[in-house]
């Protein structure tokens, strides 16, 4: 029996640095093939590439040209936040599969552009949330499955990293980032989708819709604070009412240690409260800690060993592409675009400072609010 060639996969931007963690995870796959990488900046492409050992012979100074020279299957979109939506509906048409970094989209009207792009043309979309790979995050959902704690009833999520720009490609120690530098990134353009509420509230919201089965909150409260001479936030808080109670989200860059190194305090990651206990879910913790009414004393549940659809996005969807079935949890563009109603309906909160319903397709966004959404995306409001 002849051996099932390998999935064609490209990398499409590398805006986002976790482009380079993409290519690993391609290299790593033996049922996936890198076929072209392209960035609107060859150096910033070439940068990667070279560390990687990326061959020349797949680095296109075109995407066109990739696309049709390279015949990829699937692309996995590392682009700005700003370009997703674009991108995404050059690929669809052409039947590539397209898996987006982080976060979904700069509004939910262009997720719901990106949802028709790919459902019209009988595509897989799904979005990349790293957290939804850490075996503490995915051992709480399997826990709240089972019923160990009852319904959810609350999910308090704190998370960040100490500045993206701290973590440029091949440079370490870089100190705090300079006003001026900053101010130059498109981290840091609300256009492009700059900002650390824009940047880390859709983790939270999309993992707690997960944990919630769903469940959406009724409406939304929010802050931001940035430095003076910022065009965008650095920190935000924001409080979503649920029928069962109040659950809080909040968003740092400028964390005192990075998680993945050293975690901080505050610590990164959710707790999670149920009618009948809760689970305390740090990111990159090897157990999460659970109290139930039977036993309040918190116990410490070692994590669960990943499936192999379960070590990263693009695993995920090669599964899904090989059994004809659909992204699930978090990676879904149905989970997705709860969060983003989630992200979209704080933006509209922080700008307007008022308690705001929640936004969704019964409420479109040039209906409600445009005016206040402009501002924020404008950088007026941070």
């Amino acid at each position: 029996m002849a051996e099932k060639a390998a999935y064609r996969v490209a990398v499409i931007g590398f805006a986002h640095m976790h482009a380079g963690d993409q290519i690993k995870q391609i290299m790593g796959q033996p049922a996936a093939q890198l076929v072209g990488v392209w960035d609107t900046e060859t150096a910033r492409r070439d940068a990667v590439s070279d560390d990687l050992n990326v061959p020349t012979d797949v680095r296109y100074e075109d995407l066109n040209h990739l696309i049709d020279q390279a015949d990829p299957q699937i692309a996995i979109v590392c682009s700005t936040t700003g370009e997703h939506t674009e991108l995404v509906e050059l690929l669809a048409p052409r039947g590539i599969h397209v898996i987006l970094e982080k976060p979904f989209a700069l509004t939910l009207e262009d997720a719901d552009r990106m949802i028709n792009a790919a459902d019209s043309n009988d595509t897989l979309l799904a979005v990349n949330w790293p957290l939804a790979w850490y075996p503490a995050h995915f051992t709480t959902q399997r826990l709240i499955a089972e019923g160990m704690i009852g319904d959810v009833i609350e999910v308090h999520y704190y998370d960040g990293n100490r500045g993206p720009l701290e973590h440029e490609h091949g440079k370490k120690d870089l100190g705090k980032a300079s006003l001026e530098k900053k101010s130059a990134s498109w981290w840091y353009s609300p256009e492009f989708g700059g900002g650390s509420l824009l940047d880390y509230l859709g983790y939270g919201s999309t993992l707690a819709s997960w944990f919630r089965d769903g469940e959406m909150p009724d409406r939304i409260t929010a802050q931001t604070w940035g430095p003076v001479g910022l065009r965008v936030d650095e920190q935000s808080v924001v409080t979503a009412s649920y029928p069962s109670g109040l659950s809080t989200f909040q968003t740092k860059w400028g964390t005192f240690s990075d998680p993945w190194t050293i975690q901080p305090a505050p610590a990164c990651g959710f707790v999670v409260v149920g009618t009948e206990g809760t689970i305390t879910s740090r990111d990159f913790a090897p157990a999460v800690h659970v109290q139930t009414t039977a036993h309040p004393e918190p116990v410490a549940v070692p994590v669960d060993e990943a499936r192999p659809d379960q070590t990263g996005a693009l695993a995920h969807v090669l599964h899904c592409l090989d059994t004809g079935s659909q992204p699930s949890g978090p990676s879904s563009k149905e989970v997705s675009r709860k969060g983003q109603q989630i992200v979209d309906t704080a933006v509209l909160a922080v700008s307007s400072g008022r308690i705001t319903e929640l936004l969704g397709s019964a409420t479109p966004l040039g209906s409600t609010g445009t005016a206040d959404r402009n501002a924020f995306a404008e950088g007026k409001i941070a």
